[in-house]
């Protein structure tokens, strides 16, 4: 089960860092996100950033067409984002949701109401076949195994008929964190739990077809990191 402090660590992070000292924070875009849409692997449509942090993605898609929806745990992560979407005069929706459990609990109404969303809307992300593209840069590592394949099976179901999904997290050889095994702290005092690209391949498997998978040495604002990088297809209609 996830532990809900770790949700309220992020969000007291959120609080106190500055937006340019938060590790996984960049307002420019991955390359291989950049390269997925100016090859036209993705085209422009309707989009989900899960674990949006503070909307720099999102905000990126927006300016390129996308009708994109951002979500993440931590209220103020989202209210950042809200900010920034002003600031770059772009249009993204943004909203507060635990993705750990079933999509259609997606916080109270109060929250809901709070980000202004009308009430036609409020089942954005949890009612089939929404989107054409949903990604999760960074966030897969943050769920605790047992819960990824509900969490998968959901973006299988908020997918349209070959809708394209993208997953990037800490491959289990990455070896920039304190502990061994699996399950690791960060210098932040967060948890990560690292894979292996079998086990990914089966978690995945079952509702999509993978299109590329690929583990990378990437080089992160600190220090360089062994990244799981899987490009799927939505599989069924």
């Amino acid at each position: 089960m996830k532990d809900k402090q770790e949700d309220e660590h992020f969000n007291d992070i959120y609080k106190k860092m500055p937006p340019e000292e938060i590790p996984w924070n960049s307002e420019q875009p991955p390359e291989l996100l950049v390269e997925l849409v100016e090859s036209g692997q993705i085209k422009t449509g309707r989009a989900l950033d899960l674990g949006c942090g503070l909307g720099n993605y999102a905000i990126w898609l927006a300016g390129r067409g996308f009708e994109i929806v951002g979500v993440d745990a931590s209220p103020t992560a989202i209210k950042i984002a809200k900010q920034n979407t002003k600031k770059k005069k772009v249009k993204c929706k943004f909203l507060v949701a635990d993705l750990t459990g079933e999509w259609p609990d997606l916080g109270s109404p109060r929250e809901i109401n709070n980000l202004r969303i009308r009430s036609k809307n409020k089942a954005l992300i949890s009612r089939g076949k929404q989107f054409d593209f949903v990604y999760d840069w960074g966030l897969l590592h943050h769920i605790p195994p047992e819960l990824r394949p509900g969490y998968v099976k959901n973006v299988h179901n908020v997918l349209k008929p070959a809708g394209k999904y993208v997953s990037v997290c800490f491959n289990e050889k990455d070896t920039a964190f304190e502990g061994r095994g699996k399950v690791r702290n960060t210098q932040l005092g967060t948890t990560v739990y690292l894979s292996s690209e079998k086990e990914l391949r089966t978690t995945f498997g079952r509702f999509f077809k993978i299109i590329d998978f690929r583990v990378l040495q990437i080089m992160g604002k600190v220090m360089s990191h062994v990244f799981n990088y899987c490009f799927m297809e939505r599989k069924g209609s």
